[in-house]
């Protein structure tokens, strides 16, 4: 099993930047595809950016095209999330996920096989 720890959310102004970190630990002798999802309260759970085992294929939600990238640094197991001129509706609980099937990128709930705990992340307008 994978333990994913999330890092980096909190409470920023409309336009702003955050940087959210990813650290894998255990059973990665592996790299899989990781991506990660949020959830605002009262919404489901969606898919925001996803990148592949070696970091060439990158996918993003059409919101968040253009404003998010999604990176990955494999020698130290960590995914990023670089997210600029921020949003109110950005506002939500992200979470750090990695693929059910190593070689594929995490795009739907049920392609995810390991979740993080989720940080929060909060856009005042």
């Amino acid at each position: 099993q994978v333990q994913l720890i999330e890092s980096g959310g909190g409470l920023v102004q409309a336009g702003a930047s955050l940087r959210l970190s990813c650290a894998a630990s255990g059973r990665t002798g592996s790299v899989s595809g990781m991506g990660w999802f949020r959830q605002a309260p009262g919404k489901e759970r969606e898919f925001v950016a996803g990148i592949s085992p070696s970091g060439g294929i990158t996918y993003y939600a059409d919101s968040v095209k253009g404003r998010f990238t999604i990176s990955r640094d494999n020698g130290k197991n960590t995914v990023y999330l670089q997210m600029n001129s921020l949003k109110p509706e950005d506002t939500a609980v992200y979470y750090c996920t990695s693929s059910r099937v190593k070689m594929l990128v995490p795009h739907s709930p049920s392609t995810v096989g390991s979740w993080g705990q989720g940080t929060q992340v909060t856009v005042a307008s």
